[in-house]
């Protein structure tokens, strides 16, 4: 067998070595958070590996909201809407951008890759909401963001790279037609693409709070992250409202606790979601920016 040398042993134990430490200090901070959600906030400074005195006082005061369920529920409307919308625009709209015999493709591209360094401003786009009776409706949460110019790109290179033009021609050649040919044969060769759409969007609309904060008002239609925030503000010290010291360090305690549920609760799905995501995920990328 042969025999590998002193300098490619070494070589492999540094990559290792470099490996391990930033896996580290990527994951710690991650366990960190799980074990300060259920340590008493007395002692999460000097909590490293496991919980110390533990409670679950945090997750309780969160888990007593109804309105948390209701901006779970509302979270899911709009990540699954949201992002079947996406899908829905930007695949067909990337399909034909990355055909070469479309016309004035190239300043398409160039008007949408101008959107990503210059928008309309809020101002504009509330006014347009508000103009077109979206305001305090799922729609608000789902429309203006329909189309992501950076993922349209992703889809484009995608689609360049991956679908030949051959393709296209024997299947014209058997009497398929362009809308038939994306269907059957673009789509079904697409599915590391789709899943990487599905995954940026996806985390995208589940992460958005700023669209919710500017264009609804009805409570019932807030999404998890507004929902979250106002349970936090709700257990925060009020110092004009507290008198009793021992009540204030409760409340201080509370809070903590809540603060590192907070960020648990909300990223539990993603967490679910991602590990089926992720050797799509990364073929999806390699293919787009290698061969793109």
């Amino acid at each position: 067998m042969f025999k590998r040398s002193q300098a490619d042993i070494w070589f492999d134990r540094i990559n290792l070595l470099v490996i391990f430490t930033g896996l580290i200090i990527i994951i710690y901070p991650l366990y960190f958070v799980v074990i300060a959600s259920v340590t008493d906030p007395g002692a999460v400074q000097t909590t490293l590996l496991w919980p110390e005195k533990f409670s679950l006082d945090g997750y309780k005061k969160i888990l007593e909201s109804e309105n948390l369920w209701i901006g779970y529920k509302n979270s899911f409307i709009y990540a699954i809407l949201g992002t079947v919308i996406n899908l829905g625009l930007t695949l067909p709209a990337a399909y034909a951008l990355s055909r070469k015999d479309m016309p004035g493709r190239n300043t398409i591209m160039l008007i949408i890759t101008f959107t990503m360094f210059f928008s309309g401003g809020l101002i504009p786009t509330y006014l347009t909401v508000k103009e077109l009776g979206m305001l305090d409706s799922v729609w608000a949460m789902v429309i203006p963001n329909a189309v992501g110019a950076w993922n349209l790109i992703i889809a484009r290179t995608f689609f360049q790279s991956t679908i030949p033009d051959e393709l296209l021609e024997a299947a014209k050649m058997d009497g398929c037609s362009d809308a038939m040919f994306f269907w059957r044969m673009v789509l079904p060769l697409s599915q590391a693409l789709i899943a990487i759409m599905i995954l940026f969007y996806g985390v995208a609309h589940w992460n958005s709070y700023f669209n919710a904060l500017i264009y609804l008002r009805d409570q019932e239609l807030y999404p998890l992250q507004l929902v979250l925030r106002s349970i936090l503000i709700e257990n925060q010290i009020q110092n004009d409202m507290m008198t009793d010291l021992s009540s204030m360090g409760d409340q201080l305690r509370a809070a903590e606790l809540i603060k590192y549920g907070m960020i648990i609760i909300a990223a539990l799905p993603l967490l679910i979601l991602y590990p089926f995501l992720q050797n799509y995920f990364v073929k999806g990328v390699m293919i787009g920016s290698i061969k793109g």
